[in-house]
């Protein structure tokens, strides 16, 4: 508890340090100029739920259970109601985020089990969010999950991150650290480890010990926090017994827990998170520096199984708002306004740009950025109108969202939904505005024919998961 209180100390003395925060630094200001490194350049915290749903923390809405480091977190920053994820899949976000670039244009990007192939990755060669912050000078570090390739070809620390520890794969046990196959899959760097205990605590305990690291060398850092929490499987702290009855099946799908977890497992599993998050936050309070440090939390995408996407429908792996609205908190002191919310529409590849801008830098030349900077947003203002684009298996899914409007397209089904005012996406206006359907449909066409073709072994014939199968059936 002791740790959870430091990180409200934090967030306070954060907020009273912003004004001088922002005099010190050029990059804490939207205006400045990307061309030259600010004169005290911020740290970035960047932490990311695995399948967090739009309302599971209780700044959100979230109701049978309570998340007060990242309400406090919430309260000392600025809360976004209109937060995407580049995608309703884990590793299509991640491509996105660390490329700053939408995820279809590159092959791991395409589909989520392309993930899973040896020949399949980020090529190392590609500029990412993490390589290019190294190459102004940051220290950079992964805490948690990859999901971006195997080994030998693919690794974190061939694509711009220093130090690494964690996964590298889509999910695993919480207490073995074993894969569907019964692989071990945790790694310091490149050594596998034989290390106990709950996977949120040795994350956490990582992440803490990362913060210190980058206090001791001196110079700005990038840190980005990648939790598995609340991902399958279902267990959650001083759940030992479900992690050996998973291990007794020998069965290669056990780990996706078809007949495990409950409500309170979740809310168990979430709450471990924000008090592992709190412990970071005071790490930052302790080696004095919470004043010149971004923190960002948020999720890969939508919510799963005992998620609460309210008032959205639908859940991870649709394009429904409920599997592509996501939290995101931002605490940046001398930029974003304490207990501020922010409509504004943001996605997962903007913050290779915005961190890149606070840190003087800016995307790799003939390799620009998908994202912008959202630096306006978080100090009150607006962001200029843009249509945002997914897609999902083998144009079975199809959406863009500009204005308040949104194109969906679910098998042979289409739509035009007014997101703001029908958050749950039931009334198709599609012949009531026209112009708007035409216009969302042609520029959904022409963005989709400047990205890379869907491949063809991720064909899904029509198959539609979830909240899809009952919303929107497809008719013969």
């Amino acid at each position: 508890m002791t740790d959870i209180a430091a990180s409200r100390g934090v967030t306070r003395r954060a907020a009273l340090a912003g004004a001088a925060a922002a005099a010190t630094s050029l990059a804490l200001s939207p205006a400045a100029s990307a061309a030259s490194p600010p004169a005290r350049r911020p740290n970035v915290l960047y932490i990311m739920a695995d399948d967090l749903g739009y309302a599971d923390l209780s700044c959100y809405g979230r109701r049978d259970y309570h998340t007060p480091v990242l309400d406090a977190l919430a309260a000392q920053g600025i809360r976004f109601t209109q937060a995407y994820a580049n995608s309703a899949v884990c590793t299509a976000t991640r491509v996105a985020l660390i490329t700053g670039r939408y995820q279809y244009r590159l092959p791991i990007g395409l589909e989520e089990p392309l993930a899973n192939r040896q020949n399949i990755g980020l090529p190392p060669s590609h500029p990412t969010l993490p390589s290019l912050l190294a190459k102004a000078g940051y220290r950079t570090s992964l805490v948690g999950k990859w999901h971006l390739g195997s080994l030998p070809d693919f690794d974190p620390l061939k694509s711009g991150y220093q130090h690494f520890y964690g996964l590298r794969g889509g999910g695993v046990d919480y207490y073995t650290h074993a894969t569907n196959a019964g692989t071990p899959d945790l790694w310091d760097g490149g050594t596998p480890l034989d290390q106990a205990g709950y996977m949120t605590d040795l994350l956490g305990d990582r992440a803490v010990a990362e913060v210190r690291a980058g206090a001791k060398e001196g110079k700005p850092w990038f840190l980005s926090l990648h939790f598995t929490a609340p991902h399958w499987p279902w267990e959650a702290p001083g759940d030992e017994a479900e992690s050996a009855r998973i291990a007794a099946k020998k069965d290669p799908q056990a780990l996706f827990d078809f007949d495990g977890g409950s409500l309170a497992t979740y809310a168990a599993m979430v709450r471990r998170m924000d008090e592992q998050i709190g412990r970071v936050l005071a790490a930052l309070d302790a080696t004095g520096q919470a004043d010149n440090t971004i923190v960002v939390f948020t999720s890969d995408n939508g919510g799963e199984r005992f998620a609460d996407t309210y008032p959205f429908t639908g859940r991870k792996t649709e394009l429904l708002e409920g599997g592509l609205r996501i939290p995101a908190i931002v605490r940046w002191p001398g930029v974003a306004r304490p207990g501020a919310t922010s409509a504004q529409q943001i996605i997962t590849m903007d913050w290779l740009p915005t961190f890149l801008a606070a840190a003087g830098t800016a995307p790799a030349p003939g390799v620009p950025s998908d994202g912008i900077d959202i630096r306006a947003a978080l100090t009150g203002g607006t962001l200029p109108e843009r249509t945002l684009f997914w897609r999902y298996k083998n144009h079975a899914q199809q959406a863009a969202r500009r204005g308040r409007y949104k194109y969906l397209k679910i098998n042979d089904n289409t739509f035009l939904f007014d997101v703001e005012a029908d958050p749950q996406e039931r009334a198709n206006l599609k012949d009531r505005e026209p112009e708007v359907y035409r216009a969302l449909v042609n520029e959904w066409k022409a963005w989709d024919a400047t990205m890379l073709p869907l491949d063809p072994a991720s064909q899904t014939h029509g198959f539609l998961p979830g909240d899809l199968a009952d919303h929107y059936v497809a008719k013969e």
